[in-house]
């Protein structure tokens, strides 16, 4: 079974609990601005998770849906409006959205690069004329350069195990997770990412129709550069 598939349950939200609602506050701060220009009647929260941005774009009073794989993580409260779906088809007619939301490293999960590549056709897909698109990935250099091969951690009553690797024939970030908690067996998750270069993502949007207009490093709006954390990258579809 793909890792995916297995992974995105309770222990997940565990162990990326720092990942929370006012750090979604500060994304959504950023998109606003950024497209401000741009007042959209319907937005998509790709790959949503539990729904922390889609709370807080709700909240704003944008018309925001979420879509994710995981029916755990689409069920944790508040309910928000969500539909369970592959991000490789997505079950959307053509331009219905005029803002698609890929937050937090949740493109490049496929083992295949057609796959992968098929998300940002999906976007293309349900993006209408003119709307806006923003991905947000992890900066390779800056993760490779960091990467901590291993880590330990005890929280909420039991131990975790990390391991990371990179492999370079698949040009994958990996990170086993062992988790170990009383009276139960030890549980295994795997989670593995493709580690994408700038110029690889600028190929397949262009190959997908889709424009890029800017790349930022942060959502502060830094420039993207060889140490930024991020690779965030945020355009349109051209009308």
């Amino acid at each position: 079974m793909a890792w995916y598939k297995e992974w995105f349950g309770a222990e997940y939200l565990d162990l990326y609990s720092h990942r929370d609602r006012g750090e979604a506050q500060s994304h959504v701060d950023f998109v606003s601005e950024l497209f401000a220009d741009n007042s959209p009647r319907a937005v998509l929260d790709l790959a949503c998770g539990a729904g922390r941005h889609t709370e807080t774009l709700r909240q704003r009073g944008y018309r925001a849906l979420g879509v994710d794989l995981s029916l755990t993580l689409l069920l944790e409260p508040p309910r928000l409006p969500s539909v369970a779906a592959d991000m490789c088809c997505l079950p959307f007619s053509d331009a219905t959205f005029d803002w698609v939301l890929n937050f937090f490293t949740s493109f490049g999960y496929f083992e295949s690069e057609e796959e992968n590549f098929q998300v940002l056709g999906e976007v293309e897909r349900i993006l209408t004329g003119g709307g806006r698109y923003l991905i947000d990935l992890f900066n390779r250099d800056h993760v490779l350069a960091h990467l901590v091969p291993r880590e330990s951690r005890h929280q909420d009553g039991y131990d975790v195990d990390i391991e990371r690797w990179f492999d370079p024939r698949t040009q994958r970030v990996n990170k086993r997770i062992r988790v170990y908690a009383p009276g139960r067996e030890v549980e295994t998750f795997l989670e593995s990412v493709r580690a994408y270069r700038r110029e690889e993502v600028e190929r397949d949007l262009h190959r997908a129709g889709l424009q890029l207009d800017e790349i930022f490093g942060d959502f502060k709006g830094g420039r993207f550069g060889h140490d930024s954390e991020r690779l965030i990258l945020v355009g349109k579809k051209p009308t």
